[in-house]
């Protein structure tokens, strides 16, 4: 089996991608005309480029590329997760025995983010993220599941409609691991 771990650095390559396919430029060409104007704040560099059909993506690049990334863009998966856990080791247990389970169902992405971590096969398939103080919710993309037992309605994402709320890594049972391993394979 084998797992990666991504963070914003994967999404800012396709970001560049995105901005050479929208405009037929390069980032570094961008930058250079970006530095021979002087835009007073984001909302006036953002409709500067919107003039020049710069959206999504490619508009985001520059503007951060302007007036500087958010620190959660500059850290990597690792340091995104321990930030996530810092105060509270009983949860980052919980968090830890959850991958773990993970990675036995198959070949993985972690992709960490800010808040939340997101397990992908072909597309994402779960997504982990505290519950205050007291656990971890794991939430299930689960096409047809109803809720039964454990697996109740998620308050994640609207793509995770199922979730499975951990209070204890003792919970990182055989149950939860079949709900994984059905998810993987559903998305995979």
């Amino acid at each position: 089996m084998m797992t990666t771990k991504r963070d914003w650095h994967h999404n800012r390559e396709m970001w560049i991608r995105t901005l050479e396919k929208q405009t037929g430029d390069g980032l570094e060409a961008w930058k250079a005309k970006l530095r021979t104007r002087q835009f007073r704040d984001e909302q006036q560099l953002r409709t500067w480029l919107s003039q020049r059909h710069i959206t999504g993506y490619a508009q985001q690049l520059l503007v951060m590329e302007r007036f500087g990334y958010p620190d959660f863009v500059l850290a990597t998966a690792d340091e995104l997760i321990d930030r996530q856990y810092a105060d509270s080791p009983r949860l980052r247990g919980i968090y830890d025995a959850i991958v773990k389970a993970a990675t036995s169902t198959g070949d993985l992405t972690i992709q960490a983010r800010k808040t939340f971590v997101s397990l992908v096969s072909r597309r994402t398939f779960a997504r982990i993220q505290r519950a205050g103080k007291t656990g971890v919710n794991l939430g299930l993309r689960l096409d047809g599941q109803r809720r039964v037992g454990r697996l109740v309605p998620s308050t994640i994402h609207d793509t995770m409609r199922l979730q499975i709320t951990v209070l204890d890594a003792a919970e990182v049972d055989a149950e939860l691991l079949g709900w994984l391993k059905r998810a993987y394979l559903q998305n995979a």
